[in-house]
């Protein structure tokens, strides 16, 4: 079966929102040998204004590159994040920042939902609050696997200047820790209870899950 994936990275102007895209585009091209297209849109703002990337990558030849059938969403900003979740897929995975984006019970039901404070955990876990995209691309590679980790790294050497190279790769392997936080969250919310001798016995706490992946 073929392989296609679509992702929109959206936000406003200065959140890094394009870069992000065009890393995960040209890990896929340059290491993964897929293709892939990668279409920015923002406004004459330059900072503030919506932007968002819509990034393809597929086994076969992209014929139309904008993204209609979205299988991730990742949404820095509420108004963007309104704008552009239009086209998502139901079970989509979507990834927001819980202190910017607000989502609905209904959209909770329709989609996979991670939420994480990615711009307060960029500014006081990583040090430096541009480093958010890249903590942000760390979760999608996480919660995704579009592209290899491994792969991505390489990317950001190239992309990276030397001197906000490690910076940049704490954020990284932040945003990879703390997607896999959440989906050891979400796995033992949804398990709820087990079933153990003909009794239901609560499963275990699971709030340390996020306490470790959440700035203090």
């Amino acid at each position: 079966m073929a392989f296609r994936c679509e992702l929109r990275f959206a936000g406003v102007g200065g959140q890094g929102n394009i870069l992000a895209g065009a890393i995960i585009a040209e890990t896929a091209i340059i290491y993964e040998h897929r293709f892939a297209t990668q279409v920015p849109t923002y406004t004459s703002q330059v900072r503030g204004g919506p932007t968002k990337a819509d990034v393809i990558i597929s086994d076969q030849s992209i014929e139309f590159p904008e993204a209609t059938h979205l299988d991730f969403l990742l949404a820095l900003d509420q108004r963007t994040y309104d704008m552009y979740k239009g086209d998502l897929k139901n079970h989509a995975v979507v990834l927001v920042d819980d202190n910017l984006v607000r989502v609905s019970a209904q959209e909770r039901e329709t989609w996979d939902i991670y939420e994480f404070p990615m711009i307060r955990t960029a500014k006081y876990e990583v040090g430096n609050v541009l480093t958010a995209n890249i903590l942000a691309v760390g979760m999608t590679v996480e919660l995704t696997k579009v592209v290899d980790k491994e792969h991505v790294r390489k990317i950001l050497h190239t992309r990276i200047r030397p001197a906000l190279l490690e910076v940049n790769m704490k954020a990284f392997d932040l945003g990879l820790q703390a997607a896999r936080s959440l989906q050891l969250q979400k796995l033992q919310q949804h398990a709820g209870t087990t079933t153990l001798l003909g009794h239901l016995v609560p499963a275990q706490d699971s709030s340390f899950v996020r306490d470790s992946a959440s700035p203090r």
